[in-house]
């Protein structure tokens, strides 16, 4: 899988445990260091800014997608390479997703989880073959991960649905394992088999 942008998920506040600010400084310098660009909500707060300054500082490529409503909100970074400007929530996931080849969500709260969750939706009915990832910054993510597997075991979601959700504590390994991503093959979702 060839990666030349990747799309970054996180807070606009930088949680409580600097653990989180630098998981998303070093996310933002690996990018660079790789080449690879990154998009993400366009804000200079929180995890999202320092995510922004980390892969500016190392010379990368940095999108920002950003409602109007929010620039002053999520205070718009002005340094970026390019800030799209848009009009609500739907074209700025919409926007996002056109734009990268991957998704990675750093910690976050409520919106974090619903941008993760509607790209990994669009994964499973098969609307994107693009890797998918979580940045478990200090475990941050188990919790969600050992929901996610209960749901397997449950029968709310295929064993092959899980595998579209990566996950890893270290930012190189965690895009070695996108650039492998194969996606599963994903012919039918839970209750549809033919009785």
């Amino acid at each position: 899988m060839d990666l030349k942008r990747v799309c970054v998920f996180c807070g606009s506040n930088p949680g409580q445990d600097p653990v989180y600010s630098r998981a998303a400084d070093a996310l933002g310098r690996t990018l660079a260091r790789r080449g690879i660009g990154l998009v993400y909500g366009g804000g200079s707060v929180g995890l999202m800014g320092i995510v922004a300054n980390g892969a500016l500082a190392g010379g990368g490529e940095v999108q920002g997608v950003i409602p109007k409503a929010l620039a002053r909100q999520e205070i718009a970074h002005e340094g970026l390479t390019k800030m799209h400007v848009v009009p609500d929530m739907h074209t700025r996931k919409a926007k996002m997703t056109e734009l990268a080849d991957g998704f990675i969500a750093l910690p976050g709260g409520y919106g974090t989880l619903e941008e993760l969750f509607e790209v990994v939706t669009w994964a499973q009915l098969g609307l994107h073959a693009k890797p998918i990832a979580l940045l478990n910054a200090a475990g941050y993510y188990d919790g969600l991960l050992n929901w996610i597997d209960s749901a397997v075991r449950e029968g709310f979601l295929r064993p092959e649905h899980r595998r579209v959700l990566l996950a890893g504590s270290e930012p190189d390994a965690l895009l070695d394992a996108m650039t492998r991503y194969e996606p599963p093959a994903l012919e039918k979702i839970i209750g549809t088999e033919e009785t």
